[in-house]
């Protein structure tokens, strides 16, 4: 029998939000209709096809460079809160207007803002595995999305302080799109210019050496509850490094236990 699971509201599978299936002739029927263990065993089927996982780590520690080859491995959609953000912005949506207020003043985009762009998207893919870079960041939205969705990994990674350091001062973007270049391991094919639209590169200001202290301390201060949260759930794992290639291999194996790699590693190279 094939047998559809009727998803109700954002990312969540809580069994209290979904009664009905699906019958192959597509008339439906209440989950009551089948056996306790039929119903069980569809839901294990589909909710088996679905992961959920969230990066976690400070400036410069490399989640955009991991996020790109978890995507890649196995096959999940990266998503990234700073491209939802600029998207936003650009498209002059509602909460990309508000959202632009607070950047324009130097501010950080505040919690509500945030999942209220985020929690909608989510919503959208309901059916779809993925891998949320830079949210949640503080502990209220870890809360807000721990009332969405059920996720089955988040990986933290510790870099060391000078290591980020380094890594900072050379890292260069177009803010734009969010392009970020590292002038060790991927230099534009131009000195300060986005190899794509020809727009002159950045660099943050918070990203200089006299701002990363400061910057650093206030991660690990509003990090801290949120990875004491995750820890409490089970599904934390923390990997320490100061080599992007060294900590690939332990975050894949971690991962082609939980979920089927629909092809092989991938082999790039860093580009925090």
């Amino acid at each position: 029998m094939a047998a559809i699971l009727q998803l109700s509201q954002y990312c969540t599978f809580k069994m209290d939000s979904i009664s009905t299936l699906i019958t192959e002739q597509g008339q439906p029927v209440t989950s009551s209709f089948f056996g306790e263990q039929l119903f069980a065993r569809v839901t294990s089927t589909v909710m088996s096809r679905i992961f959920r996982a969230v990066i976690m780590g400070p400036p410069g520690s490399g989640k955009g460079t991991i996020s790109e080859r978890i995507a890649h491995t196995f096959g999940i959609q990266h998503l990234s809160s700073g491209d939802f953000l600029r998207e936003n912005i650009a498209a002059k949506t509602e909460a990309g207007i508000l959202a632009k207020t607070y950047i324009k003043k130097g501010l950080l985009v505040p919690d509500h803002v945030m999942t209220r762009l985020l929690l909608p998207r989510l919503e959208e893919i309901a059916r779809h595995s993925w891998l949320l870079d830079g949210f949640p960041r503080t502990l209220a939205q870890a809360q807000a999305l721990n009332s969405a969705c059920e996720l089955d990994v988040v990986i933290s990674l510790n870099v060391p302080f000078e290591t980020l350091k380094e890594r900072l001062r050379h890292r260069w973007i177009h803010p734009a799109s969010g392009r970020v270049y590292n002038l060790i391991f991927n230099p534009p094919l131009v000195t300060g210019i986005d190899d794509i639209t020809g727009e002159p590169l950045i660099q943050h200001e918070d990203d200089k050496p006299e701002a990363l202290v400061a910057r650093l301390r206030h991660y690990k201060d509003v990090a801290k509850p949120v990875i004491n949260l995750y820890k409490s759930k089970g599904i934390l794992h923390m990997f320490s490094d100061t080599d992007t290639n060294h900590i690939w291999p332990h975050i894949s194996s971690l991962l082609s236990a939980k979920i089927p790699a629909p092809r092989s590693s991938a082999q790039s190279t860093p580009t925090h």
